[in-house]
């Protein structure tokens, strides 16, 4: 007869397996935007940022960090990742930790939206077709780890952020930074 602990353990078990193959499905799917996968898998091993091209499976937004910590109201980046969550509905982020920028990764149409294509603002950019991105491997996902982690992994293959959130969120972020420059807000 199963026991309680018995059974904890066989979900546990199940959850594990679940979450394995999810990383695995997005990690093919990341894989697939490189010009050689091989070369890729081995520089996600080796320094754990593969360069993989944009505009065809995903664009890009590339954010500065200012905006996005003045949107989140928090400096720490476990609070910064808890936001980006949340206000990206779950869709994939990821950050380089030396360079204090943030990627939210987006449908390659947005670069067609009137926003990103008139746009020339230096806090956020619309990286597409002619641009070539280092992204961390799946498997880091907290700022304790390598130069470049995921603030908010990606939830399955293909699953991106909306246009919208990422609006929303410079909207926000832009507004906060307005009000500390003033202190009129």
């Amino acid at each position: 007869m199963a026991t309680p602990l018995d059974e904890y353990e066989e979900a546990e078990d199940r959850y594990i397996a679940a979450a394995t193959g999810r990383a695995l499905a997005v990690e093919h799917w990341l894989l697939s935007a490189a010009d050689d996968s091989s070369w890729a898998r081995s520089e996600w091993r080796e320094s754990g940022v593969a360069l993989l091209r944009c505009g065809t499976l995903f664009g890009v937004i590339r954010i500065s960090g200012e905006v996005v910590r003045a949107a989140a109201g928090t400096e720490d980046p476990y609070g910064v990742d808890a936001f980006l969550a949340r206000a990206m509905l779950g869709g994939p982020v990821f950050t380089d930790t030396v360079t204090r920028r943030y990627y939210v990764m987006v449908s390659p149409s947005t670069g067609s939206r009137s926003e990103w294509t008139r746009r020339s603002d230096k806090d956020a950019e619309y990286l597409g077709r002619s641009h070539y991105l280092g992204v961390p491997s799946v498997h880091a996902t907290s700022p304790d780890g390598p130069r470049a982690y995921w603030c908010v992994p990606m939830a399955g293959a293909g699953e991106l952020a909306s246009a919208e959130a990422v609006s929303q969120l410079l909207s926000v972020g832009r507004y906060r930074l307005a009000c500390t420059e003033e202190a009129s807000c």
